[in-house]
């Protein structure tokens, strides 16, 4: 005869958790690098783009106490990994970590646009962004991909995106272009629930 373990219960992140993960955000200067703002680096070649949104529930409201994380290649398709390290510039991370502004929701990051990226057996993704959202009300992270809706013949041969049947569901995971003040600007706004929530994905 064996015992068995209750399960524990979940739990959402608490409401301080960007003081953790995302200190200098939340006025706390205890790093000498922060982890969000500039994925890139300075030295990154390739396309500068910032990328913004909201966090958006199934009222559509935007969530102001969320925290995401973002991770990309380069813009030749490489990651920041120690089996690439030759292939990467000097400083790119290509990780990143920042919280939704606590009046208005919104997030950004300023980086590159990410080249197409080397998949399994010899497929081609089109370029992306991985993102992980925390917040409170969220039981497991979030995990999704921002691709860019200029990238049409690209992402029409990416194996991930034609995992998912209905076009308008592939539509939730498409940032929009545009320009300000002389910058490339892709917008993606990430929906929770509802008729237009956003593909999240089971990793």
């Amino acid at each position: 005869m064996s015992d068995y373990l209750k399960e524990t219960p979940s739990q959402t992140a608490g409401p301080f958790v960007h003081i953790g993960l995302a200190p200098g955000a939340a006025g706390f200067d205890i790093y000498d690098q922060e982890l969000g703002g500039d994925i890139a680096g300075p030295n990154a070649a390739g396309e500068r783009i910032r990328v913004e949104g909201l966090v958006i529930d199934g009222i559509g409201s935007p969530v102001k106490d969320v925290l995401l994380e973002a991770w990309q290649a380069n813009a030749a398709g490489v990651y920041a990994h120690p089996e690439s390290a030759g292939d990467v510039e000097d400083g790119f991370r290509g990780f990143g970590r920042v919280i939704t502004d606590f009046d208005t929701g919104e997030w950004a990051f300023d980086t590159v646009k990410p080249g197409s990226v080397a998949g399994r057996s010899g497929s081609v993704q089109a370029p992306h962004i991985n993102l992980w959202i925390v917040a409170r009300g969220i039981n497991v992270g979030l995990n999704t991909r921002i691709y860019f809706e200029d990238e049409v013949a690209a992402n029409a041969a990416d194996p991930v995106i034609n995992l998912i049947e209905w076009e308008k569901r592939r539509a939730t995971l498409l940032a929009k272009r545009s320009e300000r003040d002389g910058q490339v600007v892709y917008r993606f706004d990430v929906c929770l629930q509802g008729d237009n929530e956003t593909v999240f994905f089971d990793i």
